[in-house]
């Protein structure tokens, strides 16, 4: 006797089975499945796991053929011809981890960091989890806070993003990416390049996500070009990551090696050697910050320090050092001196152009009366 066949599309304005709706992750799928089978020890058949996870037979039988790869199932029979009955291996026990009241709160902590996410299943799925570690937060203390529950802590000790990118209109591409990320999966696009705004269609082979500055970046191989780049979030259009294929990540790839501490995305280019005087004034801000990897801060006899470090592209460093104002003063490399000097210069025009005007039409004036 063959099986059923899959069950006819649901009648105009009913639920089409299949994908469930909206974006339901690799990893979402995953913990979907073992919460089923966990309730469920001595297994499940396929027609009963696609009814339970609202998808066809069809689709499930490559759903479970895809995350056998990540989980352990075992098929047995109750008796010979009987339904195949899937269930969780002993191995796939579930999984505990222990944390104190003071590591949920320090976690808690960086939650904003995600607040650009919002909307998206990766939000979802980080806010899911704050709200388990509240839990824990909100537990009595011991010690010296013995007794002491629900301080509301979590809302007094916050890191607060820097103008933070509102990402509402790019959670799918942002759910697209962390799938592909995480999965190791191609991802393919429109990419808008920054230079004259055109869209390209591309490959990529996204090997790490990275929030810098509060933006999203994804560091991947461009497959078109053979090259590892860096790509903003914001420019990616269509975005749809590849279901069959997989990519291998270089042992050798490190993300470190694609930024540059504050200063920016690593754009190519051998390092050079700047050298910034600090006036007395922010000594001790400048010598309690670290900017870059290889700075080095040496002590000057006025009480100044002088800042030395080795960068590879200078592009964000000039915003960086106008941001001391009069308190920070570039002694090399020649051609940086030139491009802070002129900014400056363009700066003043800005206000001195605006004077001119001002006292000439004064003048005007002066000389009517």
């Amino acid at each position: 006797m063959s099986p059923p066949t899959d069950p006819p599309p649901s009648p105009a304005g009913g639920r089409q089975r299949g994908r469930p709706r909206g974006p339901f992750t690799q990893h979402r799928r995953l913990d979907a499945l073992r919460a089923l089978l966990q309730k469920h020890p001595k297994g499940l058949s396929l027609y009963d796991l696609a009814r339970e996870l609202d998808v066809t037979p069809r689709s499930m039988r490559r759903y479970l053929a895809e995350v056998r790869r990540e989980l352990d199932l075992v098929a047995t029979t109750t008796k010979p011809g009987g339904a195949r009955l899937w269930r969780l291996a002993p191995g796939e026990a579930p999984r505990r981890v222990e944390v104190r009241r003071t590591q949920a709160y320090a976690l808690l902590a960086a939650r904003r960091l995600f607040e650009p996410m919002k909307g998206s299943t990766l939000y979802e799925e980080i806010d899911l989890a704050a709200q388990q570690l509240l839990g824990v937060a909100r537990r009595p203390g011991r010690g010296p806070n013995a007794g002491v529950a629900d301080a509301r802590l979590e809302e007094r000790f916050l890191y607060m993003p820097f103008a933070p990118k509102d990402y509402a209109a790019h959670t799918e591409a942002l759910d697209d990416l962390f799938q592909a990320v995480a999965d190791l999966r191609p991802l393919n696009c429109r990419y808008r390049r920054a230079k004259d705004g055109r869209e390209d269609k591309v490959t990529i082979h996204p090997y790490a996500m990275v929030l810098y500055k509060d933006a999203i970046y994804c560091v991947g191989l461009h497959a078109g070009r053979g090259e590892i780049r860096t790509f903003l979030l914001d420019r990616m259009r269509d975005t749809e990551c590849a279901t069959t294929e997989r990519f291998e990540l270089p042992s050798s790839f490190r993300v470190e090696d694609y930024f540059q501490g504050q200063f920016g995305i690593w754009s190519g280019g051998a390092p050079r050697k700047v050298v910034i005087d600090f006036s007395a004034k922010v000594a001790d801000y400048v010598k309690t910050r670290k900017v870059h990897p290889s700075q080095e801060i040496e002590d000057l006899a006025d009480g100044s320090v002088r800042m030395s470090l080795d960068i590879g592209d200078m592009t964000e460093l000039s915003s960086w050092i106008l941001g001391f104002g009069e308190t920070a003063r570039v002694v090399e490399p020649p051609e940086l001196v030139a491009r802070v000097k002129q900014e400056l210069e363009n700066a003043l025009a800005n206000y001195l152009g605006e004077g001119e005007e001002r006292s000439g039409k004064t003048k005007k004036k002066t000389s009517a009366g």
